[in-house]
């Protein structure tokens, strides 16, 4: 089961927070959809320098809350806050309503899956040693404190002439016990030869571990 199914969202609802928490009705329901998707997307390309990994959502009937979790939250902010202000204006424009920013700190993104994952696409499209790239990202991963790690990238590699699969583990990663906290990231690198997609896993230990909030 935990080869087929999507680790976080196996963990929703039970050890993970939902990403978007409101609550609307038939006929608000996909406007607001719509609007999270376009408030992630927006974010995503225009800070793709802050290293955000995810994104969080929460309203209410007069405003909307946009949790930022990032490693580089300077670059979020901008000096006095003249970035996230701006940041604050262009939300607005795209929901209608009063936006609050706030921003989560990642202490050590090498145990974020979706910024392993972002790293070895960004040194494929440089057209680094796939092989080295892969081993380099999942020793920095354990070195910070993982448990496991495990990375697959697929698709044509060093310009192949037929796409195939590479992949690296270390330690364990649990993925079917819903107490694994095992994070999961995926990102694409556009290479000169086409598409290469890489998946990230990262077991950073039990949940039950860890008190609730605040993990990163």
């Amino acid at each position: 089961m935990g080869q087929k199914i999507h680790p976080t969202g196996f963990r929703i609802g039970i050890n993970e927070p939902w990403r978007s928490r409101w609550y609307a009705g038939k006929e608000d329901f996909a406007v607001l959809l719509k609007e999270d998707h376009e408030i992630r997307t927006f974010i995503k390309s225009e800070y793709k320098s802050a290293a955000v990994p995810r994104i969080d959502i929460e309203r209410t009937r007069e405003r909307v809350t946009v949790i930022i979790h990032t490693a580089r939250p300077g670059l979020l902010i901008g000096r006095r806050g003249a970035q996230v202000d701006k940041l604050n204006e262009q939300l607005t424009d795209i929901c209608n309503k009063p936006v609050a920013i706030r921003t989560v700190e990642i202490s050590k993104p090498e145990l974020s899956a979706q910024l392993v994952a972002e790293s070895m696409a960004e040194q494929l499209q440089r057209r680094a040693s796939y092989r080295r790239a892969l081993k380099k990202s999942a020793q920095l991963t354990m070195q910070a404190g993982a448990l496991g790690v495990k990375i697959r990238i697929g698709g044509r590699l060093g310009g192949s002439e037929i796409a195939r699969d590479e992949k690296v583990a270390l330690g364990s990663v649990p993925l079917s016990t819903l107490d694994g906290w095992v994070d999961y990231g995926f990102a694409e690198a556009n290479t000169t030869h086409g598409v290469i997609g890489v998946k990230a896993w990262v077991y950073r230990g039990k949940y039950s571990d860890y008190q609730a909030g605040g993990r990163y």
